[in-house]
């Protein structure tokens, strides 16, 4: 069976700015994908009858992950090394961003890692290569194809598998840490180099490694470092889902003896939180069989176990939460005189400004979440009644005491309702802001804000081109 190392791999390449996300990054999204339907893809890796670049020993594989940004491959993860191993199967899981309507290209390279001196700078070094899309993947769930060397040529028999999992809504994980007491020991000289094994027995009672721990040389009651887990690649968020552990005993040549096994579920080991332990004998099969007084090869104890869960943004909302939304508008010169219609302050009679735009969408939204629809309105940078000093910070309403105005209001309904009924508030009064006549002040870069006489009486709109309705 394979095994984790600390050798290196090829040396890294630039990082990419989009398309894939290693181990809980988030990648910046252009504008285009922001938009789009985004999940996130696991992806697991394993290689079959890699060719053999070692003289004295097998290759010591490790997977890089590349993806095509701009025309380019970009290196985005890599897996780690497994000793001596021509068959295997990486702990390493690689998580990407999942675009349904875009063409994801994935390049998959293989590399018998030989340390840091010139790794990934001679052919020697590369055991093949596969290109796909992140939605062959996906749909296919389990896509196994040949590894190609440099000019189309096949690596041998060598193949790669990629199996996909979409990650589920929820976003929690496992902390787990193991030990082992009297394991059996399979060297002659010296006591086993043991390391623990997660599987995870899916529907179709195919197996997926979860996590591999280290080795812990020459222990026969070792203690592995806690490590964590995310429940959907632990137990696929089921908790009374089989999983298999198995114990081994490191070989550097890659092949490791068996020591033992024996089967849990994510809800037994739930039982060592708090003081708690939970601990099962480790069985070998064989052992059992041919040993009258066989009772186990060792025990496996779960020392600790707690769960973190990742709260996403709609459990904040569904609990409660609310947002707060504040509007701050710059009445500087800067932006330029309002009766120009290049300011983006002009108020023009047939369409909302760059302000109002943005104010609404972003309020419509927002609003949604505040459940008594107020927003504070701020200004800076103008010259305020009655003695028009400059300010920095005042109310657009006037009113120091209370700078909150009511909803967001739609720039295209003049009476400040939307058509699905949101835009008013309790008792049929029209919330707005009250009207301010803006001047430029060419003495600075200020423009004074004058209060309109009547507030309450509305100014005659234009007259509209001809073949335009005006709104009710």
């Amino acid at each position: 069976m394979p095994l984790a190392h600390g050798a290196a791999c090829p040396p890294s390449r630039p990082a990419a700015p989009r398309h894939a996300a290693t181990m809980g990054e988030a990648p910046e999204p252009s504008s285009q994908a922001s938009l789009a339907v985004l999940s996130k893809v696991e992806l697991r890796v394993s290689c079959r009858h890699l060719l053999d670049r070692d003289t004295l020993n097998k290759s010591d594989p490790c997977v890089l992950l590349l993806v095509q940004s701009q025309g380019q491959w970009v290196e985005v993860d890599r897996s780690e090394v497994i000793k001596s191993n021509l068959n295997p199967v990486f702990a390493k899981i690689f998580t990407v961003d999942y675009y349904f309507e875009e063409v994801q290209k994935l390049r998959f390279e293989v590399y018998d890692s030989h340390g840091q001196a010139g790794v990934g700078t001679h052919d020697d070094d590369f055991l093949g290569g596969m290109e796909c899309t992140v939605g062959q993947i996906v749909a296919q769930k389990r896509v196994t194809k040949p590894l190609f060397l440099k000019y189309g040529k096949f690596a041998g028999k060598s193949t790669i598998t990629v199996i996909s999992e979409e990650i589920s809504g929820n976003n929690g994980y496992v902390e787990l840490a193991f030990r082992a007491k009297k394991l059996d020991d399979k060297d002659l000289f010296s006591k086993s180099d043991p390391f623990l094994e997660i599987y995870r027995i899916d529907d179709d009672s195919s197996e997926q490694l979860v996590y591999r721990t280290e080795v812990v040389k020459n222990n026969l009651s070792p203690i592995w470092e806690p490590f964590k887990v995310s429940l959907n690649s632990l137990c696929s968020c089921e908790e009374k889902r089989k999983l298999r552990c198995v114990v081994w005993d490191y070989d550097s040549r890659g092949k490791h003896d068996f020591i033992g096994e024996f089967f849990t579920t994510f809800e037994e080991m739930q039982k060592a939180m708090g003081e708690n332990k939970v601990q099962w004998e480790c069985m070998n099969p064989k052992y059992k069989i041919k040993k009258r007084n066989y009772k186990n090869s060792g025990v496996v104890v779960l020392l600790d176990l707690k769960i973190h869960r990742v709260y996403s943004f709609l459990d904040y909302i569904m609990g409660g939460c609310q947002i707060h939304f504040t509007v701050a508008i710059d009445f500087t010169a800067s932006n330029g005189d309002p009766r120009n219609s290049c300011s983006l302050h002009y108020i023009n009679p047939y369409q909302p400004n760059e302000y109002l735009k943005a104010l609404v969408a972003v309020g419509e939204i927002c609003q949604d979440y505040d459940s008594d629809k107020k927003f504070s309105a701020l200004g800076f940078g103008a010259r305020i009644p009655p003695k028009y000093e400059v300010s920095h910070d005042f109310a657009i309403n006037f009113n120091p005491d209370n700078d909150e105005c009511e909803a967001i209001l739609h720039p295209a309904d003049p009476d400040g309702r939307r058509g699905d009924g949101h835009g008013g508030h309790a008792g049929g009064h029209r919330p707005r802001l009250l009207p301010a006549h803006v001047h430029h002040h060419r003495g600075g870069g200020q423009r004074r804000l004058h209060r309109h006489a009547d507030p309450g009486r509305r100014r005659r709109r234009p007259a509209l081109p001809p073949g335009r309705a005006r709104a009710a």
